[in-house]
């Protein structure tokens, strides 16, 4: 009996093997949201009316999940000391990269998009804002954790030198990405910089103000994109007229169901046609330009109904639910705070892309993670997925 107990003792005493710590329904919710990316990717090209070549768009896309799984298994061990002296230099190479797209970005896409954000290098074409989102996750999880190491004792000064801290690293990505006129992935940035302000533990004497503050902001830009006065002034700093098309599509987008509002317009007939239960794989009556990126909700909407739709948000709300219990488990500020840039990414990506397409929200350009076809997006949400598998996978994260 005394050796049974011994032997008891001795196997809960042993630390987890690394399966143990492979959190298997992550990479489970991730491979079967790949695997909706590649059947709606296919519907997508295969009803596109300008006959794309379907064969090499899906081998490059399955390209590009084959990266995204080994940039997880090399990210998954990297221990959290090595990621902590990583990150200044990442950041710094991020910036380097958005800066240089200002003169060599892809003129072809510039004229079709409006945006400055591409790069194309011998035909082919890389979208550096998508891995700058992670570059900015780690150096504002970066700045927070020594702040608060620094500060431990928490004061209205000390909260305040936080907020400088962050937003000094924080604006010049804002500003690059401005300066490359891509305001739908500027907004991503804004949600990764307030998640993770939120949860800086920054007190309320100055989050209630600046609350109040950003909610009054957000009103008076609806006042400016909805009256003449409003639009002029924004022309004057900056704003594109196919941004006021998009807002103009979304708040009426049968108005002009032709023109500006076709895009959307046809999203929802698409989606409203689905159904219950959808019309079956591969069968679509209703065409839907450039499908296959931003728009591919519509394609689950109509080849699988509400049914389809709502397996998918399921499917997400698992992954984010993975993503937060992360944030409970470690024992380690640092990758806390990574956790919660990336859960507010994701986040975002998930609901202004789904929003978008059902008409809630107006278009922005932004593609559904693991789903929509983009290499750069899928990349960069890969390396966040192997950020969150290294945190459980590392047996004894270091403390920063």
């Amino acid at each position: 009996m005394e050796n049974r107990r011994e032997l008891y003792k001795e196997k809960a005493e042993k630390p987890a093997s690394r399966d143990n710590r492979i959190d298997y329904g992550v990479i489970l919710v991730v491979f079967l949201l790949c695997l909706i990316g590649l059947l709606s990717v296919y519907v997508a090209l295969s009803q596109d009316i300008s006959n794309p070549p379907i064969t090499s768009n899906l081998l490059r896309q399955g390209l590009w999940y084959f990266l995204g799984a080994v940039s997880i298994v090399i990210i998954m061990h990297i221990k959290s000391k090595w990621l902590w002296k990583l990150t200044p230099a990442l950041y710094a190479f991020g910036l380097l990269v958005m800066m240089l797209l200002l003169e060599f970005y892809d003129r072809v896409l510039y004229g079709e998009t409006g945006s400055k954000n591409w790069f194309n290098i011998a035909g082919f074409s890389f979208q550096p804002s998508e891995i700058m989102k992670i570059a900015l996750i780690l150096m504002l999880a970066y700045v927070i954790t020594g702040h608060n190491v620094k500060y431990a004792v928490r004061t209205l000064k000390s909260d305040l030198l936080l907020i400088g801290k962050m937003m000094l690293v924080t604006l010049p990505v804002i500003g690059l990405v401005l300066a490359q006129e891509d305001f739908g992935t500027m907004l991503v940035f804004l949600a990764i910089f307030a998640g993770m302000f939120l949860m800086s533990g920054i007190t309320w004497k100055i989050l209630l103000p600046l609350i109040l503050l950003a909610v009054a902001f957000v009103a008076f830009m609806i006042y400016l994109v909805t009256t003449d006065l409003g639009r002029e002034l924004l022309t004057k700093v900056g704003f594109q007229q196919y941004q006021f098309n998009r807002i103009d599509a979304w708040l009426d987008p049968f108005a002009d169901s032709q023109g500006s509002g076709y895009q959307l317009a046809r999203a929802l007939l698409a989606i409203a046609s689905g159904g219950m239960l959808g019309k079956g794989f591969n069968v679509s009556d209703v065409y839907v330009p450039v499908r296959e990126s931003d728009m591919i909700f519509s394609v689950i909407g109509e080849n699988f109904g509400f049914v389809g739709g709502t397996i998918v948000i399921f499917l997400y709300f698992v992954l984010i639910y993975r993503m937060v219990r992360v944030c409970f488990d470690m024992n380690n500020e640092f990758y806390t705070y990574i956790a919660t840039g990336l859960i507010m990414m994701l986040l975002f990506h998930i609901f202004e892309n789904i929003g978008a397409n059902i008409g809630l929200l107006p278009l922005t350009g932004i593609p559904l993670p693991f789903i929509s076809q983009g290499g750069s997006s899928i990349l960069g949400n890969m390396i966040g997925i192997g950020l969150i598998m290294s945190m459980r996978y590392q047996t004894n994260p270091n403390q920063i």
